[in-house]
């Protein structure tokens, strides 16, 4: 079973959009799949169309009130869901517990059977909720926007993730995917350039290319496959599963590597 946390500390970059869309991406292709909605602001669970006013979840599996069996929700086939639940983002403020606060979640999957996949949507920030995430995965996912400031976000997330995993002694391996591309724009292709040259080996080979149904289908309840089954963002996110089951990266060119040297 690949537990994957999808992190990123900028918004806009397409972390819960990617979430969504690959867990369902990866459902389709006949994989058992886990989605975790680890942000208060619950918006993979309202991507799945769940209500989570009235709807419990991580939050109560955290609070050490019930199990991922007993809380999660199919909603779609092959695919399950755990939903944020009202109460999560107390978690950050909770005091009692102590150390043991961050090894929930990992203790919680390691219960879970059945599933190939588990996706972890994580919440922006670096708290008792991320640490949880990245304790319990062996893989991050980070999507990164084709501009300048993605860049720059993702060089100070992985100096953090080498902090938190120097002082834990556990290593993950780390993906990045390029989210809204427009590959005419020189800027876009400027920062994957940049970004292949700094981890090479690392970039799943699908850039997801910007549409407007990307951002319109969680609105409805819907993913990507659902709302404009037959467009650039479903075929994007069914290539970008097959990039993360085979393990399929961008090469470095020849110019890259020299721009970098």
């Amino acid at each position: 079973m690949r537990v994957i946390s999808v992190m990123n500390q900028k918004g806009g970059v397409g972390k819960t959009t990617t979430t969504l869309n690959l867990a369902h991406a990866l459902a389709r292709k006949g994989k058992r799949v886990l989605a975790i909605d680890l942000d208060p602001q619950a918006h993979l669970s309202a991507g799945f169309g769940i209500d989570t006013r009235s709807q419990a979840g991580v939050d109560d599996v955290l609070m050490e009130n019930g199990s991922i069996r007993e809380l999660k929700v199919t909603v779609r086939e092959n695919l399950d869901l755990l939903p944020a639940g009202v109460r999560l983002g107390e978690m950050e403020h909770r005091a009692e517990g102590g150390a043991k606060r961050g090894w929930l979640l990992k203790d919680a999957i390691a219960r879970v059977r059945g599933k190939d996949y588990v996706l972890v949507d994580c919440p922006p920030s670096s708290g008792i909720l991320g640490m949880n995430a990245l304790l319990a995965s062996r893989e991050v996912l980070v999507p990164v926007a084709g501009d300048f400031f993605s860049l720059q976000g993702l060089s100070r997330l992985m100096s953090i993730f080498e902090h938190i995993e120097g002082a834990l002694n556990q290593r993950t391996d780390k993906w990045v995917v390029l989210t809204r591309f427009y590959e005419r724009r020189r800027l876009a292709r400027e920062v994957r350039d940049k970004i292949l040259a700094y981890f090479p080996g690392r970039v799943l080979r699908t850039a997801i290319r910007e549409t407007v149904a990307l951002a319109e289908s969680p609105g409805f309840g819907q993913t990507i496959f659902e709302y404009q089954g037959k467009g650039n963002g479903a075929t994007d996110y069914l290539a970008l599963a097959d990039d993360l089951i085979k393990g399929r990266v961008l090469k470095v060119s020849p110019a890259v590597r020299a721009k970098s040297a």
